[in-house]
């Protein structure tokens, strides 16, 4: 039977993590939001610039996410050894992802900028296209400081200091808004640089994160004894083969599940500008609602990788059914809002009748899913944290790749559901991924009792 008392202190604990994470991914979002929200106004009327952001943004989405996902398996390593008090090979895994996510870093910027020809041959509006490439181009350029920022980033998380990271993220979210304003219109003197302003103010704010991360670190007298080991650490195989092998199940995850909603954009430009531009805000929204989910993920790693460490499987259950509980209220909340305010929220970012009109459709959908949503993430999260990773690629293959795509494709093209059907697709993949991925944990959580206790 559900007891509060039982649970308060894990939602407080999780919280107490989550909240500066929130706060960021918040930040992130209000970016998006802004960005949305000037171009939108900037176009007026003209379903264009809108339409080549979201074309540019759900292209470039595929390497970001896929470049975090490989820096994401630093966090849960750094929480098994912070638990375990082992500052030697923390200190180690830290100037070991500084080395190979800037590789990475400089390797994802390459093949962005290669990939750029593919952009024509996806059936999509050639003026969206044309007006797409220099913001997608920025985006590119953008990717290597924040491949070197996350390695200063998740070590952070992984010892349960996730408010520096917030701070200074908000910084520069509130840089890349203020420089919005000025290149999107050309303000203070600035040539107007309409699309390509909003790319260049999130190049120049991304340029700042890793900047400020080594300065936290050289400065702060808590991490001077990791950092003083830092020098004497020798680059070696293993480190690198640790940091891989527990990051690339979780970029294929991130990619997969990716995979299915730049799909599912790409075959609403088979529709027209205005499908285009109304999944945009739609998944704007979703991805406001999603991201507090994350943030919620992020900080159960955390707990779980540190329980894991010290083998306490009483908590680790907890704290798991803890976050599903916090990801539910959540999410539930945000789909009752996307109901109730379905016209109303797409005013904000567009005068286009017909965006607006298409969107409060979409919102629906969206809501349709939350549920889902939150679920497969906090089950990836658990996973994470005690580190059984391999799996959750190959559920994200079947839910996304087999299931999701095909599905959506079916209503919104076979059936004639229209853009709108296209949204049914998740449904099922987020579904599938979310049962899947917490018959998984209960299975993991009873075998660590039985080998634990």
């Amino acid at each position: 039977m559900y007891s509060f008392a039982k649970y308060k202190p894990h939602y407080v604990a999780t919280l107490k993590l989550a909240l500066p994470i929130v706060i960021s991914q918040l930040g992130h979002i209000f970016v998006q939001f802004a960005d949305n929200v000037m171009v939108g106004q900037y176009g007026g009327e003209d379903p264009l610039p809108l339409a080549a952001v979201s074309f540019g943004v759900s292209m470039s989405f595929l390497f970001f996410v896929t470049g975090q996902g490989l820096t994401l398996g630093l966090t849960p390593l750094i929480g098994e050894l912070f638990a375990q008090g082992d500052v030697r090979r923390s200190a180690s895994y830290l100037k070991h992802a500084i080395v190979l996510f800037s590789l990475l870093g400089v390797a994802f910027v390459l093949l962005q900028i290669g990939a750029e020809p593919l952009l024509y041959r996806m059936g999509q509006p050639v003026e969206v296209v044309d007006a797409a490439i220099p913001y997608y181009r920025m985006m590119a350029y953008s990717l290597f400081p924040v491949m070197l920022f996350s390695a200063f980033k998740n070590f952070l998380d992984g010892v349960g200091n996730t408010t520096v990271p917030m701070i200074i993220m908000m910084l520069c979210n509130m840089l890349n808004i203020v420089l919005n304003w000025v290149f999107i219109y050309g303000e203070l003197g600035a040539p107007e640089m309409g699309i390509e302003g909003a790319g260049l103010a999130t190049l120049i704010s991304r340029m700042l994160m890793p900047i400020m991360g080594i300065g936290y670190f050289v400065l702060r007298s808590r991490y001077r004894s990791y950092t003083s080991q830092i020098p004497s650490v020798r680059l070696g195989g293993s480190d690198f083969f640790s940091l891989l092998k527990m990051g690339t199940p979780i970029a294929a995850q991130m990619l997969l599940e990716s995979t299915a909603f730049v799909i599912t954009g790409v075959m609403m430009g088979w529709f027209d500008a205005v499908a285009i531009g109304a999944n945009q805000i739609a998944m704007t929204l979703g991805n406001a609602a999603f991201m507090i989910v994350v943030a919620v993920g992020t900080a159960v790693t955390i707990r779980v990788s540190h329980c894991y460490g010290v083998h306490d499987v009483e908590n680790m259950s907890l704290t798991s059914k803890a976050s599903i509980h916090l990801v539910l209220l959540w999410d539930s909340f945000a789909a009752l809002l996307f109901v109730a305010l379905n016209y109303q929220i797409p005013q904000l970012f567009t005068t286009n009748e017909e965006i607006i009109s298409l969107a409060s459709q979409m919102l629906i959908m969206v809501a349709l899913y939350q549920v889902f949503d939150a679920l497969q993430c906090a089950g990836v999260g658990i996973l994470r944290g005690i580190q059984d990773v391999k799996v959750i690629p190959w559920i994200s293959l079947l839910a996304y790749v087999v299931l999701n795509i095909p599905v959506g494709y079916l209503c919104g093209f076979v059936f004639g559901m229209g853009p709108c059907g296209l949204f049914l697709g998740y449904l099922f993949g987020l579904g599938s991924s979310a049962v899947l991925y917490l018959i998984r944990i209960r299975r993991k959580i009873h075998s660590f009792r039985r080998e634990w206790v």
